[in-house]
């Protein structure tokens, strides 16, 4: 294969309790649909609570299995919980072996890799870094054996939260900690990945589209396709706060990114639809 193209969709945060993002979503499928890549990859948080409401992933399943595309997922800290970090408590639904495998049961796995146009394409579990659960440290080995193999392919890898804001040593602080991969976690991917011929790390998360490149990686933020967090004082603008995709093609050592957004698709307002509880504002 001399190109391959794939569409990043993430933070889908799907639930039959919100129908503004099930018809966002819907929008991104028919964009696909036209567009016809060769993989979709979900990056994380395709359902809305997952921990609380298991159907929610079910729900989530059920609407990607209608595209006509192939699709791999990553899990995010709506499918799963979140990380611990070294600097803020824990989180109200902190990430558990017993989370995981419900979304393992459900989406097939939680990592993987495989080979395309002359790339390895490598999609991690972010959310049990730094966790001491079993599957993080087996996530490392399996990680490191598969970075051995790679036989001077470049790495696209894919990952839920972003490695870092700017730099590998930015400091965690305890308001943000939750926004990236935690120390010391963190330190322990990047020395293995500074090994091979990195070029892409392509995450989600923020709900922010960004796009720059650190040490000749290019790192890609896609943005939500749900929704935004509008208020400053509930998450300050980093990126572009708007929904949308993005589409990549790869060729033998080179690759190119266009950020797109699917026509009718609406930047949502996350605290439009929701009360200061989580649950839905009335229709």
């Amino acid at each position: 294969m001399s190109e391959f193209r794939l569409i990043q969709i993430t933070d889908t945060h799907l639930s039959a309790d919100f129908p503004q993002f099930v018809a966002n979503f819907q929008r991104v499928c028919a964009f696909i649909d036209a567009a016809k890549p060769d993989l979709v990859i979900n990056s994380g948080d395709l359902a809305f609570d997952g921990p609380g409401r298991p159907d929610d992933l079910a729900f989530a399943r059920s609407l990607h299995d209608a595209l006509p595309i192939a699709c791999r997922y990553l899990p995010g800290n709506h499918d799963i919980g979140d990380n611990p970090t070294l600097v803020a408590p824990p989180p109200a639904q902190l990430i558990s072996e017993q989370n995981r495998q419900a979304f393992v049961s459900v989406f097939g796995h939680d990592h993987w890799r495989f080979n395309a146009a002359g790339w390895c394409f490598i999609g991690l579990n972010s959310l049990i870094m730094n966790s001491g659960l079993a599957c993080e440290e087996e996530q490392f080995d399996w990680l490191a054996s598969q970075l051995a193999g790679l036989n001077g392919r470049p790495l696209a890898l894919f990952i839920h939260k972003p490695l870092f804001l700017n730099a590998p040593d930015d400091p965690e602080l305890a308001a943000t900690s939750i926004r990236y991969v935690p120390m010391p976690a963190r330190r322990r991917l990047i020395d293995l990945l500074d090994r091979v011929d990195l070029r892409l790390v392509a995450c989600g998360h923020v709900h922010q589209r960004r796009d720059y490149t650190w040490r000749g990686v290019r790192h890609i933020w896609a943005p939500s396709s749900s929704f935004i967090i509008r208020p400053e004082d509930k998450q300050a603008t980093i990126g572009v706060k708007e929904v949308g995709l993005v589409e990549y093609s790869f060729q033998p050592d080179s690759f190119k990114v266009h950020h797109s957004r699917a026509p009718g698709q609406t930047d949502i307002d996350l605290f439009s639809v929701i009360t200061a509880d989580g649950t839905a504002r009335p229709q």
